[in-house]
């Protein structure tokens, strides 16, 4: 039987050493195929595929947005919640300093330095839903729940429908 190997990444560390329950998803990763792409290779809904988004705010203060994959963030709505003038996505350079990884195969768990998270709050009310595991063409399924527990994010209601 031939059996996958999946990544070892910090975000699977940090799963395991939290006991989180989850499944292993590798899928062809494809430069700006994003996540309709994962979503079909993983022949699941695109809103249950989580964007993992490094973002900054006027002060330069790094932040993580957890969006549904088919949904986009208002930035000026999260601005107007964090008290900040504006919030824009990082430069991909920037981004991966933040947080340790490559963009396109950003994990919010194990990232390089600590962030503040926002989870746009609709996403707690999927059964399951699949984050970047924290390497390109890698996804972890588990209970929306667990990354509530883990990342103690903040909720919002910031999704703008594409």
């Amino acid at each position: 039987m031939n059996k996958e190997k999946f990544p070892v990444t910090p975000a699977i560390r940090l799963l395991r050493e939290n006991n989180i329950t989850f499944t292993s998803h590798l899928y062809p990763y494809e430069e700006h195929g994003g996540t309709a792409q994962s979503a079909a290779c993983l022949r699941v809904e695109e809103h249950a595929v989580i964007k993992t988004l490094i973002m900054e705010d006027d002060r330069k203060q790094p932040l993580i947005v957890l969006m549904h994959g088919d949904r986009k963030v208002s930035t000026r709505e999260l601005a107007r919640l964090r008290g900040a003038k504006t919030i824009t996505p990082c430069d991909p350079t920037v981004a991966s300093k933040h947080s340790g990884y490559l963009v396109g195969g950003t994990s919010p768990f194990g990232v390089r330095k600590p962030m503040p998270v926002y989870l746009e709050a609709s996403i707690l009310g999927l059964p399951r839903i699949y984050l970047n595991g924290g390497k390109r063409g890698f996804l972890v399924g588990l209970a929306p729940d667990e990354v509530r527990r883990l990342l103690q994010p903040t909720l919002v209601q910031i999704a703008i429908e594409e």
